[in-house]
């Protein structure tokens, strides 16, 4: 008897031709076995993605700070200079983390959650810290924005709340475009606008507000000493205001004393919460009424709330903080329509008087008036 001819190869392309025993014959055998080195394969991918570095930036909810509480003890924020009185609810500044993988070590796998997740960003690292010297400067910036911003915050505050803060007001920079060129240098003092002594940086503000752009300004100043008048036309701020084309550097005499007691954060984006807490502790009234408020935001010392990176990071960091409103300034409102969290009310807000009488209305249970952002 002859032997027995070998067996066919085993094909398992689809290609066509038979099988042997060894390769079952039923099609949801065939399919588990494919599955089965598809699994191998995302298992190895897997492997490769949680310990393979990631030169990306994740940007996420940061932690918040409830500008009401105390710190050990210590009001986060803490007057000296005046009577404050005790506030109930809280008023949360947020704040974006953002970890880099050259120094957090996390893996590719995580920039992969990253993208999927919706409260999260991720960017080349390059696009946030830049190059080493880009990276300091910027943190020297950051550092400064945030000692400016309590300043700014706190002469807002006292200004909304009607007592006026004397100011020198120092030109700082004569813009190229300013048709003061020439007339108005750095160093210069400027003490009347139109016959209107400006005493404080929001007198001035007042009186400029009252002229229309390409009308003449008379500036009264003061330089080594000496007073001195000078005229000229204004520029349009692409708005219908009125510009002077000057960076003033105001020195306030501020009356009353604030700290804060927070280290870990940069940026001017907490000046609107700081102005709130400092207005709810300096008055009487209980504005919150026990409301949890958390919101972002510059402020300057005119008192206008100006836009901020990563709300839609700090709005769901507001969620996790238990927060039930959130204030945002309407010039973020374009990122925030489609990016609420559930269970958070969020209103616009262009000005300190804004933000105040929102935490009134929303103290008081009727926020029917308050604006919300809309969809363009």
């Amino acid at each position: 008897m002859s032997a027995a001819p070998p067996p066919p190869p085993v094909l398992l392309d689809g290609a066509g031709g038979d099988t042997t025993a060894d390769v079952p014959r039923d099609p949801g055998d065939r399919r588990s076995f494919v599955l089965a080195v598809s699994g191998l394969g995302a298992s190895v991918l897997i492997a490769v993605l949680s310990i393979l570095p990631a030169p990306f930036a994740i940007g996420g909810p940061g932690p918040t700070f409830d500008t009401l509480s105390e710190v050990e003890g210590v009001p986060l924020v803490e007057i000296r200079g005046a009577p404050t009185f005790p506030a109930s609810g809280e008023l949360r500044l947020t704040t974006v983390s953002v970890a880099r993988g050259s120094s957090s070590a996390f893996t590719l796998g995580r920039v992969l959650r990253g993208w999927a997740d919706e409260a999260r960003y991720v960017v080349p690292e390059e696009e946030v810290f830049g190059t080493p010297d880009e990276e300091e400067v910027f943190e020297e910036q950051s550092a400064q924005a945030w000692i400016t911003s309590q300043e700014s915050a706190t002469v807002a505050a006292l200004e909304a709340l009607d007592r006026p803060v004397p100011a020198e007001l120092e030109v700082a920079e004569v813009i190229p475009a300013s048709l003061a060129t020439g007339l108005l240098e750095p160093g210069d003092v400027i003490v009347a606008l139109d016959g209107e002594d400006v005493p404080t940086f929001s007198a001035l503000a007042d009186v400029l507000a009252e002229v229309t752009p390409g009308d003449d300004v008379t500036v009264t100043y003061v330089r080594e000493g000496q007073n001195a008048d000078v005229t000229f036309a204004t520029l349009d701020d692409g708005s219908g205001g009125a510009l002077m084309g000057l960076g003033i550097d105001p020195g306030f005499e501020l009356p009353i004393d604030v700290s804060v007691q927070i280290d870990s954060v940069g940026g001017p984006s907490a000046g609107l919460m700081f102005s709130l807490a400092i207005m709810d502790m300096l008055t009487e009234a209980d504005e919150l009424a026990d409301a949890r408020v958390a919101g972002t935001g510059t402020i300057d010392a005119s008192g206008d709330v100006g836009a901020i990176g990563g709300i839609a990071m700090k709005m769901h960091g507001a969620v996790d903080a238990g927060a039930d409103y959130f204030l945002a300034p309407a010039d973020n409102c374009g990122e925030v329509v489609g990016n609420v969290p559930d269970g958070l009310d969020v209103y616009s807000v262009e000005t300190l008087d804004d933000a105040y009488d929102a935490i009134i209305s929303i103290g008081s249970g009727d926020t029917a008036s308050l604006q919300s952002c809309r969809s363009p």
